[in-house]
């Protein structure tokens, strides 16, 4: 719809013009009045037809069009003072004029469209002022209407342009702050699981040492255990290699947890916001990738506080209940997103969230500042 629309303002000055050059020649026609009608009728398809191809020529189309009105009058100006279409067609170049999107063309039309006039009214029978100052308002407020439109017309294009590409780097930010999340999250995730299985595998190795000689199959059993945990390994961190840039250092430092919270907080007092921390429920062992998800929350939260929303206050809050652990991070500032998780670290955070089956709430909140609420299964 919205480009059948845009060809039908592109092609409705072309139906005007058309019109205009049928209009002129129906009128030379028919015309009762003295004219010198083969000279008339010869010119009259070069006052408007011209025009059709102003985007190509935009200061020669218009100019041979008035050149044609001008060669008109030239010839029987008394005549051509009786037409109506030579004037009608002449504002319609005009108007083609002050369309022009480079102004310095547009500007020297306006020059060339006076000149045109001024011939032209020398050349009437009746040289009295009016003949100059009426056509002459009338010639400057087309071609402003034709500037002003062009303008105006351009400023829209130009800001949809705009648009489109301030979409497009959007998507494209988004698009990468995905990968690298979770290009992230399979980094440590191999950290977790990866450590699992190596405690699998060196548990296997030792419990075969440990086996009498006379048991031969579970020796056996316990050395493809072994074998396959050492396989997967190694596939392990073939794959993170590939998944991590190459100026990236190898992550040797142990992955935080929740239990390291408090180290959290003390860096956001120490960025200068004042944090109170508040544990309810017991707290349980959390597995490993869920543990390490809440960190990040917190992390999150807290960034956003001291880094975007300049806050003056925040409270971070961890309540383990049945089943699952929740996290809340609320501050006082008047910065914050939009409540659909818009900005880059949430986009990390929702990947990181689901991969858990867990749920992620944020947005500004009702009395003032911003909040993030998450909810993780434990088990």
């Amino acid at each position: 719809m919205n480009r059948v629309i845009r060809i039908a303002r592109e092609r409705f000055g072309d139906a005007v013009f058309i019109a205009l050059g049928i209009g002129a020649e129906i009128e030379i026609a028919v015309t009762h009045l003295h004219v010198e009608k083969l000279p008339a009728a010869s010119l009259a398809p070069f006052w408007a037809l011209p025009l059709l191809l102003r985007r190509r020529f935009p200061i020669g189309a218009p100019t041979l069009a008035l050149l044609a009105i001008a060669s008109s009058v030239a010839i029987d100006p008394k005549g051509n003072n009786n037409l109506n279409f030579p004037f009608f067609c002449a504002l319609g170049a005009v108007f083609a004029f002050g369309g022009v999107l480079e102004r310095r063309k547009a500007y020297a039309g306006y020059g060339i469209s006076i000149a045109v006039l001024v011939f032209v009214a020398s050349m009437l029978p009746n040289k009295s002022v009016g003949n100059y100052l009426w056509p002459l308002v009338l010639f400057s407020a087309v071609w402003a209407a034709g500037f002003f439109l062009s303008s105006r017309s351009q400023q829209i294009a130009e800001a949809a342009e705009r648009a489109d590409r301030a979409e497009q780097a959007r998507e494209e930010e988004a698009r990468a702050a995905v990968a690298e999340e979770r290009a992230r999250i399979a980094r440590e995730l191999h950290d977790v699981v990866g450590h699992s299985v190596s405690v699998m595998t060196v548990q296997a190795a030792a419990a075969r040492r440990l086996l009498l000689p006379e048991q031969e199959r579970e020796r056996q059993a316990l050395l493809v255990v072994e074998q396959t945990g050492r396989e997967a390994l190694a596939e392990m961190r073939r794959l993170v290699g590939v998944l991590r840039r190459p100026e990236e250092a190898p992550a040797l430092a142990p992955q935080p947890s929740l239990g390291h919270v408090d180290k959290l907080v003390a860096q956001a007092q120490d960025a200068g916001l004042p944090v109170e921390l508040h544990v309810e429920g017991k707290p349980v062992q959390l597995p490993a990738g869920v543990d390490l998800t809440a960190y990040r929350l917190v992390q999150e939260g807290l960034t956003n506080a001291v880094k975007h929303a300049r806050a003056e206050h925040a409270e971070v809050l961890v309540r383990y209940s049945d089943g699952q652990v929740e996290i809340t991070v609320r501050d006082d500032g008047r910065g914050g997103g939009d409540g659909n998780g818009s900005g880059h670290g949430l986009v990390g955070m929702r990947e990181r969230v689901s991969v858990y089956g867990g749920e992620l709430e944020a947005g500004p909140r009702p009395e003032g500042g911003y909040a993030l609420h998450a909810r993780l299964p434990v088990s």
